[in-house]
């Protein structure tokens, strides 16, 4: 007897709701000794790729207010894995970047990172990644339009 649609999407999407959590935990566990949360380590990679970023733009990256991303900011500083200065060009606006011990935590996260995508991926041929990113790819690209559709309706841009 075959499931049907319906009741296959529900059961995936459980799944996929089930593996996201499953590997977050697995994430924050590879983390926990690094000294900074894992949300940092996002903070911090991003700012490895794009040195000086201001907070706007950080905000803007992880759709989040501005205060919120002060907060994380402020704990990285008071921990000295960043610096923050005025702007040249505008004092209101702060430049963020890493310092040495940033640096160490980054090489620290790659190096973690790749172990992560080793055990998630492990047993899967290089053709099954391709599919799989290509399949999570497309759900983001629905999800994305029906987000951009409901913030239309509400009235956001």
């Amino acid at each position: 007897m075959e499931i049907e649609r319906s009741e296959l999407t529900r059961q995936a999407a459980g799944m996929f709701r089930r593996v996201d959590a499953m590997l977050r935990r697995y994430i924050d566990r590879m983390v926990c000794n690094t000294g900074v949360y894992p949300s940092q380590h996002r903070l911090l990679m991003i700012l490895d790729h794009r040195p000086s970023c201001s907070q706007v733009e950080l905000a803007e990256k992880f759709d989040v207010s501005a205060a919120a991303v002060a907060v994380t900011l402020k704990k990285l500083e008071k921990g000295g894995y960043i610096t923050r200065e005025a702007a040249h060009s505008d004092n209101r606006i702060n430049q963020v970047n890493i310092t040495e011990k940033g640096k160490d935590v980054i090489r620290e996260s790659i190096r973690l990172f790749q172990e992560v995508d080793r055990c998630f991926f492990a047993g899967f041929t290089d053709e099954e990644v391709a599919r799989f990113w290509q399949y999570m790819e497309r759900a983001y690209r629905n999800m994305e339009k029906e987000n951009s559709r409901l913030d239309k309706e509400e009235g956001r841009n």
